[in-house]
């Protein structure tokens, strides 16, 4: 089966609109990122006040001469949503749900030499229809796939690994995954294949690096579509089977000598080549061949009291929630994006992430694969009872069972994906009706995929709530909430003007809950999940899952291991701040397999929930203009905040230290509430006018104490006890801070340092992406990408050392020269700009640009970035490998 890439030569503009001119795009592409934003937009908070609307995308296509006779799939990796596909005016798909990866063979409504109209319909008007923001339209790829009438079906082949080897043995003196010693005991991967017709196949396996050379200098989306060809050089199987029948479905199964395991320390990958010749002879005497290639992981899973596994060896999942969007780049599923985001994440600790809360894209399985990133892939947020009034609980009941076989389809042959999770904080799982759909997907996921374990993320206390009728969600409520945003809407078209704090309190979703968190603090959530009644508003539930799903429970983990001695307990939603307790409990309670904070990255949409903001950059209450949660342990454009330094030494990526500083020119200031939030403190020591200003420090370190000095002199000491936190006062003061760990003798074994800037300003614009090495962000080195490739550059105020200056604030404009500007916008929690119009304000002394490389640019074509603040103007020259 051959891969047409089908992103180009797009062009959209709103449905309806008969005089408005088409617009040209290249996918991926967000509708809803060029939307106007506010203060009536019915979807408020949840999505930042962007307006909803519905589009139309148009693509001419005239099938060549060499599509004769061949069989066509037009595979959307996602649109939002109720997608419908339309060629030449006539209806050939639907799709409901907004992330699920839907094809339709459009073989028969194609002609060969003739010019055909695709059409794509992508609704978002119907506000509000999502907690956080969604985007529109068609934000992930599309591909036209092309093969013989007789042929491997798409996503025909699914890989299943039935033993390891000489890892299979629990005596094993190595699990680590690493490869098995010569001439020892091969691994067993077994190959169900399905095709069209009758005929016959043949399966050869290669490792994966062997492979990407043949795609070396394409995009990491392309490298698994350049698979796909028939150029395959001398690429040498290290397995290979014989002939093997098939009549629509078979089995192959290979013994793979001296295999290299997957595993998040080690991800090696394998691709498999699958050959089918057809049965029918053709009229003139040929039989019809296909060929197909799956990349895959040879790794096994386990789970039961001695808690989750990874060929045989024990593995605490360390994770993070993220939602699908890309910051600046809105909803747009770009794989370079998709793969910054999961290494900047496994940089500071994490080894998992949860896809909060529908099914993630292929571009992010495909970097998770690569880089060791587990994967938990959610299906969605709500079952039959609405959390918005236009949310997918319409379509719930006819097509869940549809949405899971498309999530396993999509994610079955990726090693990353360890587990599934068929909802969250569904409050359903409290009622009779919610426990029984429960225990069903349970059962259709297993019948599906039996490889993996199932959860569902429950928010404990949330349940009781739902049991005696006082959840946070109904059907009535998201219906009042949803004619209260349309009343304000109606009341300004009509007057012009605003109803009486109507931007401060246009509320729908979840917005009182989380506020109600924010102010009474991250021991509110957890305390109410202790209450006795709590678990028996969610025990039904969790007997119908693998492994249960605690969101903010984990004051009840030790009670509920002992009550529940088979119950495997995953925290599916966690605070920050539990970092380095959950660690050092998991470590000690095998049954405690996991943990996913919320949240990893920054997000647009569920606006304030997690920021701590001043009035110099926001208004203490959350309304029209902020944008953000505020919520990531990186912000909106994947800076380490201070956050991310504690998780990397609570989750033992290394002992620290790091030092962290909060704002000292608001130290004691009223900044607004958050739970999710632990800290604002930030790397930096540059915080120039505030001389002698208290600063609050805080030292992140797994050591028995902290010494801090300031300009050599030393001005704090502490003793660390079962935290990894040292926090400390102290007059701000130019130069050099430092801290010193020790050890229970008394010995060093760390330090950390952060210089403050010089009074001199520049502006710097720096390839941070990809090549970026550290857990900082290191901008040297030369920028250089490949064509099509995205280049992510850090824009910053500093000092002519390039030290950070986060005080100096400014409103930059963008430009690039040969090549695109697709984002540039700042972490802003609070931000009433757009991040389409090459203009933004600094956030702390900083923004992003992300910078297309033309597809077509040959070797040494130069792109360039310039920014300037109308004083100052920074250049950054990209090349083109």
């Amino acid at each position: 089966m051959r891969a047409i890439e089908f992103n180009d030569g797009w062009s959209y503009r709103h449905l309806g609109a008969a005089d408005e001119p088409f617009v040209p795009v290249t996918l991926p592409h967000d509708a809803m990122l060029s939307e106007p934003r506010t203060p009536v937009a019915e979807s408020g908070i949840n999505s930042g006040w962007f307006e909803g609307r519905d589009y139309e995308y148009v693509r001419r296509f005239t099938p060549e001469e060499d599509l004769t006779g061949r069989a066509m799939i037009l595979e959307f990796e996602g649109v939002y949503h109720d997608a419908e596909v339309w060629i030449d005016g006539r209806q050939v798909a639907f799709c409901p749900y907004g992330y699920t990866d839907f094809s339709v063979d459009v073989s028969d409504a194609l002609t060969i030499g003739r010019e055909h109209e695709i059409r794509v319909i992508a609704r978002n008007a119907d506000q509000p229809n999502s907690r956080w923001y969604s985007g529109a339209g068609i934000y992930r790829s599309v591909t036209l796939w092309v093969a013989p009438r007789d042929h491997i079906k798409l996503n025909g082949v699914t890989v299943r690994t039935l033993s390891i080897g000489a890892f299979d043995s629990p005596n094993s003196p190595d699990s680590s995954g690493l490869s098995n010693s010569p001439g020892g005991k091969p691994a067993r991967v077994q190959f169900l294949i399905e095709t069209t017709a009758p005929g016959a196949v043949t399966v050869a396996v290669t490792p994966e690096e062997a492979v990407n050379e043949l795609a070396d200098s394409r995009p990491s989306r392309l490298k698994g579509l350049a698979r796909h060809s028939r150029d395959w050089g001398n690429v040498k199987p290290v397995a290979s089977s014989g002939v093997t029948p098939v009549k629509g479905k078979t089995s192959v199964t290979l013994d793979i000598p001296n295999p290299r395991l997957w595993s998040p320390d080690e991800p090696n990958l394998y691709t498999a080549r699958i050959r089918y010749e057809s049965a029918h002879a053709n009229p003139d005497g040929t039989h019809d061949t296909d060929e197909t290639t799956v990349t895959f992981g040879i790794r096994t899973l386990a789970w039961g009291s001695e808690g989750f596994k990874i060929n045989g060896k024990r593995v605490i999942i360390q994770g993070a929630c993220i939602h699908h969007d890309n910051g600046v780049l809105g909803a747009c599923a770009y794989p370079d994006a998709e793969e910054r985001k999961l290494t900047l994440l496994k940089r500071v600790g994490y080894n998992a992430i949860r896809s909060a809360h529908n099914p993630c894209s292929k571009a992010l399985l495909d970097a998770a694969d690569r880089l060791g990133m587990l994967v938990m892939d959610e299906y969605i947020d709500h079952w039959y009872i609405h959390k918005t009034r236009h949310d997918y609980v319409d379509h719930f009941s006819q097509w869940w069972r549809q949405d899971l076989a498309d999530m396993v389809a999509k994610d079955r042959n990726h090693p990353s994906v360890i587990m599934y999770s068929t909802g969250n904080e569904v409050g359903e799982t409290a009622h009779h009706r919610g426990i029984a759909i429960a225990g069903a997907m349970t059962r259709r996921l297993h019948a599906l995929d039996p490889t993996r374990p199932v959860t569902c993320g429950i928010n404990i206390f949330f349940n009781l709530l739902s049991a005696i009728r006082l959840g946070q969600y109904s059907d009535r409520k998201a219906a009042r909430e949803a004619k209260r945003a349309a009343n304000l809407r109606k009341a300004f078209e009509q007057t012009g003007r605003l109803l009486p704090n109507a931007a401060s309190h246009h509320v729908v979703g979840s917005e009182f809950f989380n506020q109600l968190a924010g102010r009474l603090g991250a021991d509110f959530m957890k305390t109410m999940a202790s209450l006795p009644p709590c678990d028996w508003a969610t025990r039904g539930a969790f007997a119908n899952m693998d492994i249960a799903g605690y969101n903010y429970g984990i004051n009840r983990y030790g009670h509920d291991l002992n009550k529940y001695p088979r119950r495997l307990i995953l925290g599916t939603e966690t605070f920050c701040v539990d970092a380095y307790r959950f660690r050092e409990y998991a470590k000690a309670h095998p049954r405690v397999i996991g943990d996913f904070v919320w949240a990893g990255m920054d997000y647009m949409g569920e606006t304030g929930i997690g920021s701590w903001e001043y009035e110099d950059y926001a208004p203490l209450r959350i309304g029209y203009g902020w944008l953000t949660a505020g919520s990531g342990r990186l912000d909106l454009t994947g800076r380490p905040l201070g956050e991310a330094y504690y998780t990397r030494v609570a989750l033992e990526a290394d002992h620290g230290p790091y030092i962290a500083v909060q704002p000292v020119n608001h130290t004691d200031d009223k900044h607004s509430p958050s739970a999710w939030k632990m800290t604002n403190a930030i790397r930096l020591w540059s915080w120039n006018g505030c001389d002698g200003r208290l600063a609050h420090v805080e030292v992140y370190a797994r050591a028995a104490a902290v010494a801090l000095f300031i300009n050599g002199h030393e001005v704090g000491r502490k003793t660390l006890h079962d935290e990894c936190i040292a926090r400390f006062m102290c007059a701000y003061r130019p130069g050099v801070i430092e801290a010193v760990t020790y050890d229970a003798t008394g010995h060093e074994i760390g330090r950390d340092r952060l210089c403050s800037a010089s009074d001199r300003t520049e502006l710097r614009a720096e390839v941070e992406w990809p090549i970026a090495t550290g857990c900082d962000v290191d901008a040297r080195g030369p920028a250089v990408v490949r064509s099509g490739r995205l280049a992510f550059v850090r824009v910053r105020y500093t000092d002519e050392h390039g030290v950070t200056k986060p005080l100096e604030r400014g409103t930059l404009r963008a430009t690039v020269t040969g090549g695109d500007l697709l984002g540039f916008g700042c972490a802003a929690p609070f931000n009433r700009g757009s991040f389409v119009t090459g203009a933004t304000g600094t956030y702390y002394g900083e923004a992003l640009a992300v910078v297309r490389m033309p597809a077509d640019a040959a070797a040494g074509h130069v792109t360039e970035l310039t920014v300037t603040d109308g004083t100052r103007v920074a250049t950054c020259g990209i090349t083109a490998l």
